[in-house]
């Protein structure tokens, strides 16, 4: 990037920075303003300020430049797409969200509604697909056998303004003014750690908890636990690390992480060996697919595995269809009738079969 392109994106989140923090300098509650702007320096995304109230492609969109990109290891779905695709207002005038496994959320649609506390100007700020795109193609961890469904949201949920993630699922709450490509990136980044965690890093695995906990000196958990403030959660800390390790300069903007009285991590020795070291765990059953290439139904199963639903997308990136899982003695299993959610006939061509809980998508040949 030439130096003028670096620091125009620079002054632009500098810029942005000092008019969320004049927008909110008549907030009433003292903590809650230092909690904002101590999140908003990740990567001088001040125009997250007005927009860390909470906390784009017209189609899903198959990300390029990442290993293993051939697969749909990762899907965008754009705010258009969102909107369309995956949004319903009901006869009240209320609009929700409703996610792939029946997950329901209430958007706030108008930047006057009382629970935005700070309008902006006037509208709300969808995420960019190509930051999204930029920014998971310059994680520096492996991603093999991480997947995730990346929904850009046109409007944020009421029940949680700001940007979430869980297993397999990013979702990204759009700003009240224009959102820097610092903010894009950091926020992402930090997003995409969850998932990374929740796959690599699961809460079931004692042990590995133990040793990320002596690495980071986060052992005692009266003050290190879920319901701690923020920036003491330990899966929070863990996704900072993540960001600062393995993301981007534009995720790193200012080189601090949420926590500021832990050391910083690449300070802490044996840190980013141990987050690289999660990468060779070993990952679900591998999935199978019976007939494979198929012209009519098929069934997919996997050996001795948890009993969730499994996607099926196309070339694209696009959902065909979910299935239902079926628990057949040594493991599970899934039937399709080769028809879409729509009830017509998936045509010749390549798709992909993913199970909810991650692993590698298996690619399927359908015939004519």
């Amino acid at each position: 990037m030439e130096p003028n392109a670096i620091f125009r994106r620079w002054l632009i989140g500098f810029s942005c920075t000092v008019l969320g923090a004049a927008a909110l300098a008549g907030a009433s509650h003292f903590a809650e303003l230092c909690a904002l702007l101590r999140r908003t320096l990740h990567g001088l995304t001040g125009v997250a300020l007005a927009v860390l109230l909470f906390t784009s492609a017209a189609r899903a969109n198959e990300l390029a430049g990442v290993p293993g990109a051939a697969d749909p290891g990762f899907v965008i779905h754009g705010a258009a797409e969102t909107l369309r695709d995956y949004c319903a207002t009901d006869g009240n005038g209320v609009t929700w969200l409703a996610l792939p496994g029946g997950a329901r959320y209430e958007l706030v649609t108008s930047t006057s509604d009382p629970a935005i506390a700070n309008p902006g100007d006037g509208a709300f700020h969808a995420y960019d697909v190509a930051e999204i795109q930029a920014a998971l193609a310059a994680v520096r961890f492996p991603l093999q056998g991480v997947t995730a469904e990346i929904f850009v949201l046109p409007y944020p949920r009421r029940s949680g303004l700001e940007s979430a993630a869980g297993p397999g699922l990013v979702l990204l709450s759009p700003g009240v003014r224009p959102l820097s490509p610092e903010h894009q990136h950091a926020e992402f980044t930090h997003e995409l750690g969850h998932v990374v965690q929740y796959r690599r890093l699961p809460d079931r695995d004692v042990r590995g908890w133990e040793s990320y906990r002596s690495l980071r000196g986060i052992g005692d958990a009266t003050v290190y636990n879920a319901a701690a403030p923020h920036a003491d959660r330990p899966h929070e800390i863990f996704a900072e690390d993540f960001r600062a390790l393995f993301g981007d300069g534009l995720a790193n903007t200012t080189g601090t992480i949420e926590n500021p009285d832990l050391p910083p991590p690449a300070q802490v020795r044996g840190l980013a060996e141990f987050m690289r070291g999660l990468a060779e765990a070993p990952l679900a059953p591998a999935l199978a697919a019976t007939p494979n290439p198929a012209r009519g139904p098929l069934t997919f199963s996997r050996p001795g595995a948890v009993a969730v639903p499994l996607d099926l997308f196309d070339a694209a990136g696009r959902r065909i269809v979910s299935l239902a899982p079926q628990r057949v003695p040594g493991g599970v299993q899934w039937s399709w009738d080769r028809r879409d959610a729509r009830g017509a006939r998936a045509g010749a061509g390549v798709v992909f079969a993913r199970a909810r809980d991650g692993g590698a998508p298996l690619r399927v040949t359908l015939l004519p």
